[in-house]
């Protein structure tokens, strides 16, 4: 077991939910915490909040979609602590849209957001990380990547990419003194529901967000490949056990839950242009 005490994290998304939860845990036990998101604002405000307890910390506000940010946060982290222990890509943007009215520019969004980020960012990392002969990477995935929702094709397809790159990367750095981690969140009471295009159809319990930032230090702690959050809900264990041995019945079941929109088939159908047939 690795004791996560006195290294230097790299929390993107923190400015709110799973992130800012992780970057206060890793605050309170003494690291040294790198703030990441868009919004400087609340960056501002979690950097003073943790103060106290991690006085090192800062933040780097901007956009992570865009690969250059994206290398410049490890870039700066280096230039200004001297390593780059521990990455914690978080920040995803939602997209809950019928695959009939998502856009490929909402699609490229998303995939730049919710996976390219971490590839970009990870590939600046590792060559100090293998310089250090340490470090840990936690990608936070969804549970969406495992059993995909109605209206979220797209980005379930973004998380599914976070977790083939993550399985990848666990041959590909063995003996390396890396480790990388996956954890799936389920449904966290988060601001991810706030901003969903079109209205979700679970009205079922919404978790913590200190639950999956909790999960984070365990996984890195004590080397843990992959974790569900949360691990022993009946619901989430069910859903992973129907898609294997009857997934026509969990299909049905989750078109039951949250059915297709009124009218998005004529809509579609509308768009078509005879002169081009």
């Amino acid at each position: 077991m690795v004791e996560l005490r006195g290294r230097i994290c790299v929390v993107t998304g923190a400015s709110s939910g799973i992130g800012r939860a992780t970057a206060e845990r890793l605050a309170r036990r003494g690291n040294t915490v790198v703030a990441v998101a868009r919004r400087e604002e609340k960056l501002r405000a979690l950097v003073a909040a943790i103060a106290d307890a991690a006085p090192g910390s800062f933040a780097l506000a901007g956009d992570v979609s865009e690969r250059g940010f994206a290398e410049r946060v490890v870039a700066e982290t280096v230039a200004r602590c001297g390593r780059v222990d521990v990455l914690v890509h978080n920040a995803a943007t939602p997209l809950h849209k019928h695959a009939l009215r998502v856009s490929p520019d909402e699609v490229e969004a998303t995939l730049r957001t919710n996976f390219l980020s971490a590839v970009w960012s990870t590939s600046a990392a590792l060559p100090h990380m293998l310089r250090a002969g340490r470090g840990a990477i936690v990608n936070v995935s969804s549970f969406a990547a495992l059993v995909v929702p109605p209206r979220e094709g797209a980005y379930a397809a973004s998380k599914a990419a976070l977790c083939a790159w993550s399985e990848g990367l666990w041959s590909d750095l063995a003996g390396s003194g890396i480790h990388v981690a996956l954890v799936h969140p389920g449904p966290i009471d988060t601001e991810i529901w706030e901003k969903r295009q079109e209205q979700s159809g679970y009205r079922g319990r919404r978790w913590p967000a200190r639950a999956v930032a909790d999960a984070i230090v365990r996984a890195v702690e004590r080397r843990q490949h992959e974790v569900v959050v949360p691990g022993r809900n009946p619901g989430l264990v069910a859903a992973r056990w129907m898609r294997r041995l009857a997934p026509g019945l969990l299909r049905f079941g989750m078109g039951r839950m949250d059915p297709v929109p009124t009218g998005v088939f004529d809509e579609a159908r509308g768009r078509t242009d005879p002169d081009r047939r």
